[in-house]
């Protein structure tokens, strides 16, 4: 007899989560901690595997700061946790595969330690369909929550604690922004910093709009406060996240948008300011007027164009055409010095036609991006686009695919020959993954640099000179080193 979870379980749902008409509500103090479990994690650890973009990135640093609030110490190794969360990503089948794949991988290690909590939350929780095949298939799961009740983590952790029973809490569409909930920083050089939550572009293939819900934009104080305070700590950057930044403040009615936030954030004097992402339909010439203008607001700028044809991004519901999209990539390209452009692209979209890949193709070659991330569409239940007939092989899609790559990578190389001879400022992070006698960091135009210094320059912006491009990294000589 299966158990009933309805008391633990407030289903997600894609007819709430289209609900718009939700009023946007500010709570200062958010987490709520019950007195029996301040200190519950003493001399215990926790271990997050985050899937995904950099909202769940973001999302898994509050995660940790709250465990941490409880007395939990992170551990780098799996086996050695005793609170383990998979924080999840929804946008394509593939992920969702990988991380039931590691549900599966993770059952043995719950046989070994039966008192761990063992936990699934993020995006893919959000959807009603990934909820019931946990509650079926995956018993080693203890813990079910989505993106809108972080918050709540103390009390389901209580519960999963201490009844020893699974505990599935997920809301569908929440309105509610929490406010100075603790966080564990991930890196001490950069920082991220959510301005708004949400999306409510609804293109026609993608699930964020009901795993994230509505757009809703922090109040300006309350980032400058957070940004400032990052400055205090010696943080060199901070990179503002939202699903569409270029909507910040539509809903607030405050006289404000992500232009003059921009220019203010830009008046706090922290040395690098980044933002992603942005969609070209809310791009505005007064943005583009003040990243031009902000030295601290770096020269780099991701674009989704998803695709080159006019009648595909129409079916994609994108809201604008090809021409216009040239139009405002050629702008940042002409008044942002030195900027540099990735982008999104997604091939085999359902009916593509041949003529309709060639326009991107075509695009891509034309525009020539510095970067691009590539994918070949991936149905998402509920999206309108997942209703849509598609009569488009697998296998001519990968042909598709492959072709895209090879295009991205040739315009990639030849934007980076660009840069031989060039004097580039670095963020040095540290050592390379790859050669641990070489240090590597991000240029402002967001290059990954890799050159031979000492190892006094990490953590500061250096200059160096670009001797060696290669298809997605440079390499050089530190000026003074």
């Amino acid at each position: 007899m299966s158990k009933d979870y309805s008391k633990y379980f407030h289903k997600p749902s894609l007819k709430e989560a289209v609900d718009r008409k939700k009023e946007i509500i500010i709570n200062k103090d958010g987490l709520d901690v019950p007195s029996d479990m301040v200190n519950v994690g003493k001399d215990k650890k926790y271990f997050i595997r985050t899937y995904g973009c950099q909202g769940n990135e973001a999302d898994s640093e509050v995660i940790a700061g709250i465990l941490e609030f409880l007395g939990y110490k992170k551990s780098n190794e799996v086996e050695d946790a005793d609170v383990v969360l998979l924080n999840t990503c929804a946008v394509r089948e593939n992920a969702e595969e990988k991380v039931f794949g590691e549900i599966g991988a993770l059952k043995k290690l719950k046989v070994v330690k039966p008192d761990l909590v063992f936990g699934i939350c993020g995006c893919m929780a959000q959807q009603e369909h990934v909820v019931e095949k946990i509650l079926k298939s995956y018993p080693q799961v203890d813990l079910v929550f989505g993106t809108h009740n972080i918050n709540r983590l103390p009390l389901l952790l209580k519960d999963a604690l201490l009844n020893k029973e699974r505990v599935v809490e997920v809301f569908s569409n929440k309105s509610v922004i929490y406010e100075n909930l603790p966080v564990a920083r991930s890196n001490n050089l950069k920082a991220w910093v959510n301005i708004m939550y949400g999306c409510d572009k609804f293109c026609t293939y993608c699930i964020v709009p009901y795993t994230r819900g509505k757009e809703r934009s922090r109040l300006m104080e309350d980032i400058l406060k957070e940004v400032r305070d990052l400055k205090d700590k010696g943080f060199k950057e901070v990179t503002l996240l939202g699903q569409n930044v270029n909507a910040y403040g539509n809903d607030l009615n405050k006289g404000y948008d992500f232009a003059s936030l921009l220019k203010e954030v830009s008046k706090v004097g922290i040395e690098r300011i980044r933002f992603v992402t942005s969609h070209p339909w809310n791009f505005t010439d007064e943005m583009v007027d003040v990243i031009s203008k902000c030295d601290n607001i770096m020269p780099y700028i991701h674009l989704p164009i998803q695709s080159g044809d006019d009648e595909v991004l129409r079916r994609m519901g994108r809201r604008y055409k090809y021409e216009e999209y040239k139009k405002l990539y050629n702008s940042l390209r002409d008044k942002v010095k030195g900027c540099s452009i990735s982008t999104d692209i997604i091939v085999g979209f359902p009916n593509e036609t041949e003529e309709q890949f060639n326009n991107t193709l075509r695009a891509v070659k034309e525009l020539e991006y510095d970067s691009a991330y590539t994918f070949i569409y991936s149905p998402r239940e509920g999206t309108p686009a997942s209703k849509m007939e598609d009569n488009v092989s697998e296998e001519e899609k990968k042909r598709r695919f492959n072709l895209l790559v090879d295009a991205v990578s040739e315009s990639a190389k030849k934007r980076n020959d660009g840069y031989v001879g060039r004097v580039l400022k670095v963020l040095v992070e540290g050592y390379s993954k790859k050669n641990k006698n070489i240090l590597s960091g991000y240029s402002e135009e967001n290059k990954l640099v890799n050159f031979k210094g000492k190892e006094e320059m990490i953590g500061k912006i250096v200059e160096v000179k670009i001797t060696t491009s290669k298809t997605w990294t440079l390499e050089g000589e530190a000026i003074d080193g």
